[in-house]
């Protein structure tokens, strides 16, 4: 299962974005297609964060249409959600040993752990911050495209 950073889902919905036909296409993709792929919670909250956003982009994309957004990605039947549960604390404290990140960086961390502890073979992101996560494979599909 291959599971979607939050660059990507921006990309894909902001149409002033360089990368926003890629990014739909490969989003979409997903979506329409029949196998199981994942989206972590937390990019779900910092998609909104980061597209609500005015000092980001002017002008932001409206609440309400962002919301829409993540209301079609819900609706796509091979959708999995990952989210922390039961175990999941041990699976963070492993990645966060191993990758001695602090600070803002903790975030990935907890990314990476999602898809960890749920099985995602790969995260795919255009942040090559997650490099500092090898038990977890990443792949920009973007390049793929052409980019």
């Amino acid at each position: 299962m291959v599971a979607v950073d939050t660059n990507l889902l921006v990309y894909a919905h902001r149409a002033d974005s360089e990368f926003h036909a890629q990014a739909d296409r490969v989003i979409a993709g997903l979506a329409e297609g029949r196998a199981s792929w994942a989206i972590p919670w937390p990019c779900l909250y910092e998609f909104y964060a980061i597209v609500t956003h005015p000092k980001i982009y002017r002008p932001p994309t409206p609440a309400a249409d962002a919301l829409i957004q993540i209301g079609y990605w819900l609706e796509s039947p091979s959708l999995v959600l990952l989210h922390e549960g039961d175990g999941f604390f041990d699976t963070l404290k492993r990645v966060l040993a191993a990758s001695k990140v602090q600070g803002g960086a903790v975030h990935d961390a907890r990314i990476a752990a999602l898809c960890l502890r749920h099985g995602v073979k790969t995260l795919w992101s255009a942040d090559r911050d997650f490099s500092r996560f090898p038990q977890l494979q990443t792949e920009n599909p973007l390049h793929a495209s052409g980019l």
